[in-house]
């Protein structure tokens, strides 16, 4: 045994530094409180079976309110756990505002709930995220989430969260997979960041059916959403063979099976391939590879400009490519090769692929014009992906230069 107690305290990277080892390929996984990944089963079946197993009595089911009005998707689930439904929550707009967050959070307490099942898309699934550390730390009003979120990129000290969520999402981006959640403060307009290991939801249910609601735009666009989640991982300065398996994997799935379900929306073997490839397309995230600058401006955008998720990554991704090349074309050259097209260029082969979609190209298309770059690359180096870009961004005046290239 080598290593004492002494030099075990030690961060790892003082510990690389006395032993000389710091030219080796770096990296640390970290395997989060996720449990189950069920996929293909009738959602319904899957919640209750989910519920046996955690030993839960009382289910706030948080979910789309479109499902609940339009379809009898969230009756079939209410019906299947009977008593073990405590209440619903169909309120929750784009963007997890903090004040739909407060009343999420109250009605939850009110209830007496044990669990929280989100069945929707990934503004409900970090909702719920927000939910539980609201429940475990008292928070009852707006100005409280100030006390539980991520302040320089640092998370508060706080409770962890007892009652947990298991999640039934309707849309490809991937939340559901994450113990991050993203809440805006509409006072400001501002997404900030809600983190705790335990958020992430004991289980994910996979179902390809439930999905088909879903509008196209929406399920195509937060596939685009995952597929930045890939990429960005392949090029990051920081990934490792762990995390590039499931990235180049999923983005060969995604890249495979969305124009599937543009050309068949009933086609459910080509949605369940795209959950999956979402599911991959979260593995590097967790595994601690950091996103980039698409990620980074994308947050702002939504925040500010209410574009929705997947549409920032369809505009932003193939202009941040382009204007990283200079610094990682090789690692480039696996994302054009995953995608089916070896030795093409990246940013073009995204670009067609996005267009192929029916997905808009330009920040113009979404109501963003030149005059709102300044503030916007203002507030992007404020976020935590930005400094993790694989070309650095020294300054506001370098991200303005990759706006004007998705102009």
């Amino acid at each position: 045994m080598t290593g004492g107690a002494g030099s075990a305290r030690l961060p790892l990277q003082e510990q690389d530094e006395l032993s000389g080892r710091t030219d080796v390929h770096q990296g640390r996984v970290v395997y989060g409180a996720i449990e189950e990944v069920v996929f293909g089963h009738p959602a319904a079946g899957a919640i209750v079976a989910q519920m046996d197993r955690l030993g839960t009595r009382r289910a706030f089911l948080m979910v789309s309110g479109t499902l609940n009005r339009q379809t009898d998707e969230i009756e079939k689930i209410r019906q299947a756990l009977g008593a073990r439904c405590a209440g619903v929550f169909d309120a929750m707009p784009a963007h997890t505002p903090r004040e739909a967050v407060i009343a999420a959070a109250n009605a939850a307490r009110e209830v007496g709930a044990d669990l929280i099942v989100t069945v929707g898309g990934g503004s409900i699934t970090d909702g719920a995220k927000a939910v539980q550390l609201c429940l475990a730390n008292g928070i009852d009003d707006v100005d409280g989430i100030e006390r539980i979120r991520v302040h320089k990129g640092v998370a508060p000290e706080m409770n962890a969260p007892t009652v947990r969520q298991i999640s039934v999402p309707t849309t490809i981006a991937g939340g559901e997979f994450s113990a991050i959640a993203g809440v805006t403060d509409r006072s400001t307009h501002v997404k900030q960041m809600l983190r705790h290991p335990l958020t992430v939801p004991r289980a994910t249910i996979l179902d390809p059916a439930i999905t088909v609601h879903t509008p196209e735009w929406l399920f195509l666009s937060t596939g685009i959403r995952a597929v930045d989640h890939c990429v960005e991982a392949i090029c990051s300065r920081e990934t490792h063979p762990y995390a590039d398996a499931q990235s180049v994997k999923g983005l060969a799935m995604l890249a495979d099976a969305l124009p599937r379900v543009k050309a068949d929306p009933a086609d459910l073997d080509a949605r369940m391939d795209a959950q999956i490839g979402t599911w991959l397309s979260m593995g590097a995230l967790a595994a601690g590879v950091p996103m980039g600058a698409s990620h980074g401006i994308g947050y702002v955008l939504g925040a500010a400009f209410d574009v929705p998720h997947g549409y920032t990554s369809c505009i932003m991704l193939p202009a941040v490519m382009r204007w990283n090349a200079r610094d990682n074309a090789e690692r480039q050259m696996i994302v054009a090769a995953a995608m089916g097209f070896p030795g093409h260029n990246a940013a073009d082969v995204l670009d067609a692929f996005i267009r192929s979609l029916g997905m808009p190209r330009s920040l113009a298309e979404v109501h963003v014009s030149p005059e709102h770059f300044d503030a916007i690359a203002e507030q992007a180096m404020r976020t935590p992906w930005v400094p993790r870009n694989p070309r650095k961004i020294e300054g506001p005046a370098q991200l303005r230069e990759i706006l004007l290239l998705a102009a």
